[in-house]
């Protein structure tokens, strides 16, 4: 009578195939989509004349970013994705310390 073995040690190959994604997160997909992103983000805030002109440029570039991000994340390459993503994150938190700093220091809410 054979015996089964647990799987605890693997005595061989295993036997179903395994399945590898055909693009692997990886550090140059990540750093490649946070400097295109870096780029994006800074060319559209530069189109802004002042602080609410900034605020709606970057919150407008990064939407469009993100939705970049969603479609490489389904179609393409998640590590761009990802690098889009926190990049994004990051622009758009540091449009919103600009608009709170001129909130505080004027006294008006500066975005209309």
């Amino acid at each position: 009578m054979a015996r089964t073995p647990s799987g605890l040690f693997p005595s061989g190959p295993p036997r179903r195939p395994v399945w590898r994604e055909p693009h692997p997160v990886t550090g140059g997909g990540v750093a490649a989509g946070a400097a295109l992103t870096a780029a994006w983000l800074l060319l559209f805030g530069l189109l802004g004349r002042d602080v609410p002109g900034y605020a709606w440029w970057t919150v407008i570039a990064g939407g469009l970013a993100w939705a970049a991000a969603l479609v490489l994340a389904r179609y393409g390459d998640r590590g761009v994705a990802t690098g889009v993503a926190i990049v994004t994150a990051g622009g758009w938190s540091i449009a919103f310390a600009v608009v709170v700093t001129r909130w505080a220091t004027s006294s008006d809410w500066p975005m209309w």
